[in-house]
């Protein structure tokens, strides 16, 4: 009751041993996983499968509970710290092959689902769709993740398909959101309930579709202007507690918005980000266009970058702490000793195989787009020096072989790299199948169970594969027509600040 107080008391020594073994082996799970996979990831939601629910069960349950809201706090700053760090120009340059890309990966998961559980599992057709919904999401938090334990190799999502990844994975979220919507009242539905369905379907893409459209319209036209003229230099004056001030609230409004408007809380914290990056001036002489940090924190007319505030007060607390709260969180609800029955071990194997292959159709459009837009690319980009007089007009048959052989080949390379991170689930997926099977009386235990080994594998799969890749490919990935691209002259002051740090 309010007016009351919680009496203080010494925590036993159980308790705290407890909390202390569980965030020690978190972290050497991180270091040991990431050392032998390349995914550290996978190593905290080991650790969550063992002292959660599904297996020793050690935290006490309303600790658990803590942990995961938590871990969607950290879940939130991820995306916020990838909306941050992410090239807008790339991001316009891409949507288009993002947005199939997208469909692609929502589309084939579902489809696939059908001829597997459907026609060969004999399970239901409305069951069928909801597993298949599950698995046609893409884990955000996986994907940022993903991206930032690569950028010691190379930046992703400074390359063109890492922007190509952002975007559908974001796409693919949203989608996902309308899914959760409609599967969370399939319930209502079937037992009569009133509930008007064009409502519940078009809300959450309604939602989504008028903040992506009119979140750059008033950044562009209104805030950016605005604070360019009569707020970012006053940040000057006081650097990071300003930054962080206007941090809290923009993020804060975004998820807020997100949240009672319908749409995804994940979606409101991308847009923050990328409405944050836009924000300030890019021309040299703005505060915010610093070559380093220790500049910004230094010139009395120059103030640190966002990124560079997130760094300083966000970066760790989320590293150490929210981050791997949230993936041990996944541990948490997996229901891990139902698994192992033998039909329901190779049910899910086979299931999961199809599930990565379906998610890594993605990366096929890269070629194909290569193939249909590349020489129209190629002409744009040359150079008109090259046609100078006194300079050749063609290279030799075997130059032009070797270059277009590079050419596919990272192609290639940056197709496997985007399909396979798009396989992981996470989250999203274990959230649509929990709220199907538990909320509606469609999913049966068996199909509950075949979506959780998906889920399960693919979200070792997908980063285990990446890691792999970034680690012996990182310099084929970084180079080419996908691979890290070149700043505008008016962001590359701008940007350059952030790479310093």
């Amino acid at each position: 009751m309010a007016g009351g107080f919680l009496p203080y008391h010494e925590p036993g020594i159980v308790q705290i041993l407890i909390v202390v073994s569980f965030f020690f082996f978190l972290s050497i799970a991180k270091w040991v996983s990431a050392k032998i996979i390349q995914a550290g990831i996978i190593g905290q939601i080991s650790v969550g499968i063992i002292y959660g629910v599904p297996l020793a069960n050690i935290l006490e349950h309303n600790w658990q509970e803590t942990f995961l809201t938590l871990g969607y706090v950290g879940l939130i700053l991820i995306i916020f710290e990838g909306g941050l760090g992410a090239r807008v120009d790339l991001l316009k340059q891409n949507f288009t092959l993002s947005m199939v890309g997208a469909a692609t990966g929502v589309c084939f998961p579902i489809g696939l689902s059908y001829l597997l559980l459907y026609l060969g599992f004999g399970f239901g057709a409305v069951e069928t769709f909801i597993i298949g919904a599950a698995l046609s999401a893409t884990s955000l938090g996986t994907t940022f993740a993903v991206i930032g334990s690569a950028s010691g190799s190379v930046n992703l999502s400074q390359t063109r398909v890492g922007s190509v990844l952002i975007s559908a994975a974001v796409i693919d979220d949203v989608v996902g959101l309308v899914m959760l919507s409609v599967i969370g009242d399939l319930g209502k539905l079937s037992e009569g309930g009133n509930v008007n369905l064009g409502w519940l379907i078009g809300r959450p893409i309604v939602a989504s579709i008028g903040m992506a459209i009119v979140t750059p319209i008033v950044t562009k036209w209104v805030f950016a202007p605005f604070f360019r003229r009569f707020i970012e230099y006053h940040f000057a004056r006081f650097d990071h507690l300003s930054n962080i001030v206007l941090m809290t609230l923009v993020l804060s409004a975004f998820i807020a918005i997100a949240g009672f408007t319908g749409t995804s809380v994940l979606f409101g914290a991308f847009l923050a980000g990328v409405f944050l990056t836009y924000l300030p001036s890019k021309r040299p002489e703005g505060p915010f266009v610093v070559m380093s940090r220790e500049e910004g924190e230094r010139e009395a007319d120059k103030s640190p970058t966002f990124v560079h505030t997130f760094e300083k007060y966000l970066l760790g607390p989320q590293e150490y702490l929210m981050e791997p709260l949230f993936f041990s969180s996944i541990g948490f609800a997996i229901p891990f000793v139902q698994l192992w029955t033998g039909k329901r071990i190779w049910r899910g194997i086979v299931y999961s195989l199809l599930m990565a292959f379906a998610k890594c159709v993605v990366g096929i459009w890269i070629p194909v787009w290569q193939l249909v837009l590349g020489r129209k690319d190629e002409d744009k980009s040359d150079p008109p020096e090259k046609q100078k007089k006194g300079q050749p007009k063609a290279k030799s048959s075997t130059t032009n072989h070797q270059e277009a052989s590079k050419k596919w080949n990272r192609a290639w390379l940056a197709a496997a790299l985007l399909g396979s991170a798009m396989v992981a689930r996470g989250e999203i997926g274990l959230l649509i199948i929990e709220i199907g099977h538990n909320e509606t009386s469609y999913v049966s235990d068996e199909g509950f169970i075949t979506g959780i080994w998906a889920i399960l594998l693919n979200t070792i799969i997908g980063p285990i594969t990446v890691g792999l890749m970034v680690r012996f490919c990182a310099e084929d990935i970084g180079q080419g027509e996908w691979g890290l691209q070149e700043i505008s002259t008016a962001d590359s002051s701008a940007r350059a600040g952030t790479e310093a740090v």
